[in-house]
C-alpha cells in the first residue's frame, strides 16, 4: 500500500464519521472549550483519529515515533512538535499534524499529513479534517511541502 491508498482511504474514514462525531460531541467540546479553549480540538482528535492509527497497525504500519520526555500526544499518534498552525483567520485556522509512516521493517513509505481546521473564538470545526500525503520524511523538506500544500490551496482556493 502507498502513502497515497493510505491517505484516500484515510480521507474515506474521516468523511464518513467526522461530521457525526463533531455533532455527538458537540455539546461537550463547546463546553470544554470555555475551560480548555484549543486542546477541546485534541479532545475530538483523540476520539477521530485512534481506529485510522489502529487500522494502519493492522495493516502493518507504524505511524509513531518514538516519544520524547515532553511530548504531547493526541489521537494516539499525532505529536504536537510535529505540527504547524500558520494559516487562516481565527474563526477557520488550519494546524497541520505529520506522521512518517513506515513498515513495520522500518522502511519509510511516506508522510501523512492530518489537517484540522478550528476557531480560536469557540468550538467549531468549519470543515472536515483532510489527510494530505507526501513522500518526503525529512523534517525540513515535510515543512516546506505543508507550505507549498497550503500556498496552492491559498491561490486556488480549493483543498488540494
Amino acid at each position: 500500500m502507498s502513502i497515497e491508498e493510505i491517505g484516500n482511504e484515510g480521507n474515506r474514514y474521516i468523511d464518513s464519521i467526522w461530521h457525526s462525531l463533531y455533532e455527538s460531541m458537540y455539546e461537550e467540546l463547546t463546553n470544554a472549550f470555555r475551560e480548555i479553549e484549543d486542546a477541546a480540538y485534541g479532545m475530538y482528535l483523540d476520539r477521530l483519529m485512534p481506529p485510522l492509527f489502529e487500522r494502519l497497525k493492522e495493516v502493518g504500519f507504524v505511524a509513531m515515533e518514538p516519544v520524547e520526555e515532553n511530548d504531547f500526544i493526541i489521537g494516539q499518534c499525532l505529536l504536537f512538535r510535529n505540527s504547524l498552525e500558520k494559516w487562516g483567520s481565527e474563526t477557520n485556522r488550519s494546524r497541520i499534524f505529520w506522521n512518517v509512516v513506515r513498515r513495520t521493517d522500518g522502511h519509510m513509505v511516506g508522510n501523512l499529513l492530518t489537517e484540522i481546521p478550528h476557531s480560536h473564538l469557540k468550538f467549531d470545526i468549519p470543515s472536515a479534517p483532510v489527510l494530505y500525503t507526501l513522500r518526503e520524511c525529512d523534517r525540513g523538506q515535510i515543512m516546506q511541502g505543508i507550505r507549498q500544500i497550503k500556498e496552492i490551496e491559498n491561490a486556488t482556493g480549493e483543498d488540494v
